[in-house]
């Protein structure tokens, strides 16, 4: 069977419970899944029912893909996505951004929990992903037959939308929303980092840290998607005054921020 044929079955799957043609596809990250109260809710299915998707195995993931509208734009939105630390390849990881796009997306706004490791930046506070670096040991589209679905070596000088960016940051100073910018370093977990690591880290450029978002951002591009994506910083990675982490600590971060995202997020769909 044909990874192309798994796509087809789960989007034909979607179809017939009317997921029909959403313009946006939204991915929620981690204590962030509030937007959906926002959204006038069509249709609604667990993972663990669409035919070959991955079941999302966090605690704190609600594993739904959501349909509806929200700001006069048809959207479909994964509540609780897949990362690599909970066993699965970095293809289950993206194969909804897949099934998206067979739906017929045309953009994609992408949300994530990391860590601040630039300084200047605090926990409850939002970051615009500029640039990323990959540190997740591989590639969503290092598989045979990748080139039936998109060219094979994917340009990367601007994988963030420009012109997205640009309205999220006009957005946020009309607003009076603190929005810093930078670059997102995404690796394996699910341990969090040693304090070396976290020098590491800020040595080679990165901004903040996460788990996520890499994988779905390279396909994205792969399939010519355009795709804007924030985090919201849950705890200060100071490698000189590290304190053990406190994963309720990170989730209540998270649900303080996610009101700016939120904002962030729905006037964009208006001017979108």
């Amino acid at each position: 069977m044909s990874s192309t044929k798994y796509i087809k079955e789960a989007a034909t799957f979607l179809q017939q419970r009317g997921f029909e043609t959403p313009e946006v596809g939204i991915i929620l990250g981690t204590g962030l899944g509030k937007i959906v109260e926002k959204m006038k809710i069509e249709s609604e299915v667990s993972y663990n029912h669409i035919p070959n998707f991955p079941t999302a195995t966090v605690e704190f993931h609600k594993g739904k893909l959501i349909y509806g509208t929200l700001e006069g734009k048809k959207v479909v939105v994964m509540q609780g996505r897949f990362h690599m630390y909970e066993g699965y390849s970095l293809r289950d990881v993206t194969f909804p951004v897949r099934v998206m796009h067979l739906l017929g997306i045309k953009r994609l706004l992408v949300s994530n929990a990391s860590g601040a490791l630039n300084l200047t930046f605090k926990k409850g506070e939002i970051m615009l992903i500029d640039d990323h670096i990959n540190l997740q040991g591989g590639s969503p589209l290092a598989f045979r037959g990748v080139e039936k679905m998109g060219e094979r070596f994917v340009d990367m000088s601007a994988p963030y939308d420009a012109e997205m960016n640009k309205k999220l940051e006009q957005i946020a100073s009309e607003k009076d929303i603190k929005l810093h910018k930078g670059v997102y370093a995404s690796v394996v977990g699910p341990q969090l980092e040693t304090r070396a690591e976290y020098r590491y880290l800020k040595i080679i450029g990165a901004d903040a840290v996460g788990m996520s978002t890499v994988p779905e951002i390279i396909v994205a591009n792969h399939l010519k998607i355009p795709v804007a994506a924030v985090s919201v910083l849950t705890d200060e990675c100071d490698p000189d005054n590290l304190k053990p982490v406190d994963i309720e600590d990170i989730i209540a971060s998270a649900g303080k921020a996610e009101p700016a995202m939120i904002t962030l997020f729905t006037a964009l769909l208006k001017q979108l």
